[in-house]
């Protein structure tokens, strides 16, 4: 969704006795004796010393595809800029740990350390990271359609850049509601002016209201533009060039020109980034909330509109 992963040499932390205790079967939600289910008497393997909790009658993955990441080729892209900069995570992070203040935080889509969350990294939280793929900070392959812990489990909730990419995001979002406590956090970013990618595995945009609702389960702490239009702009530019290749070369080249060419734009966001119209153009949102019983009214939904596009 955004540009390169935060750079740390903070390394993950070990899971702990106790939150191996609350490992659940993703299928029925029993628990769990030596990655064996108490209840389905389903066995779930491990790679390594990270165990790979799916449900294989919801999830587009398969225990037996979960292999380690192979180092891919340099190629031209390590010489190119971003496209753009996620402008609100790094400060947004820092928030998230202050309200938090100690606890449990689960990372859904965590095989690396995202942009801006070094504060997450630093900050003494025992983090839980998760993903359906193994990286260098994947603790636990789950699917967050159907999360493998028990109800309440966690103080804290992160999502960034996930949610376009899950087959239904009601199902996520109601999975991460139900393993937070009362009054938990949930922080998640996802795009709302971008382009395909990641291939076969993106399905979903939000618009800043539509995010709002996917999470009307939860009261709001802070919303708004994470990253800006001009980002916006400059994949649009980007892909409009790529749409004229008829091969991966020509693609690559495309590419390449469309980066180049638009990389001036990304100094005109922080200009922009919290200016009322930019909600209607950003290239992703962000939400910040606490769990709550009571769902949001879709008519006071569409009262919390911000941008400039009044009908």
């Amino acid at each position: 969704m955004t540009a390169a992963p935060a750079a740390t040499t903070i390394p993950p932390m070990a899971l702990s006795s106790d939150m191996m205790d609350r490992l659940r079967c993703p299928v029925c939600r029993s628990a769990l004796v030596a990655l064996r289910c108490t209840g389905c008497a389903r066995e779930y393997p491990a790679r390594g010393d990270v165990p790979v909790l799916l449900d294989g009658s919801i999830s587009l993955f398969r225990p037996e595809e979960i292999v380690p990441e192979t180092m891919r080729k340099p190629g031209l892209g390590r010489f190119l800029p971003e496209l753009g900069e996620n402008l609100k995570a790094a400060a947004n992070y820092r928030r998230f740990v202050e309200l938090v203040g100690r606890g449990r935080v689960l990372v859904v889509g965590g095989r690396i350390l995202g942009e801006g969350m070094e504060a997450l990294a630093s900050s003494g939280l025992e983090l839980v990271e998760t993903d359906v793929a193994l990286g260098p900070r994947t603790q636990i392959v789950c699917d967050a359609h159907s999360l493998p812990f028990a109800d309440e489990t966690f103080d804290g909730v992160i999502a960034q850049a996930v949610l376009e990419h899950v087959l239904d995001p009601v199902r996520c979002v109601a999975e991460m509601h139900r393993v937070l406590k009362p009054a938990g956090l949930v922080y998640a970013e996802t795009p709302f002016m971008q382009q395909v990618h990641a291939g076969a595995y993106d399905f979903h945009r939000f618009t800043h209201l539509g995010h709002r609702r996917l999470f009307r389960e939860f009261d709001e702490v802070d919303s708004g533009a994470a990253c800006g239009p001009a980002m916006a702009l400059a994949w649009s530019f980007t892909y409009f060039l790529q749409s004229f290749a008829t091969s991966t070369r020509q693609r690559k080249v495309a590419r390449a020109v469309g980066i180049m060419a638009s990389y001036p734009l990304r100094f005109l966001d922080p200009l922009l980034i919290d200016r009322p119209a930019t909600i209607d153009a950003a290239s992703a949102v962000y939400f910040l909330g606490r769990k709550s019983g009571e769902p949001l009214p879709d008519r006071e939904l569409t009262r919390q509109y911000r941008g400039m596009d009044h009908v």
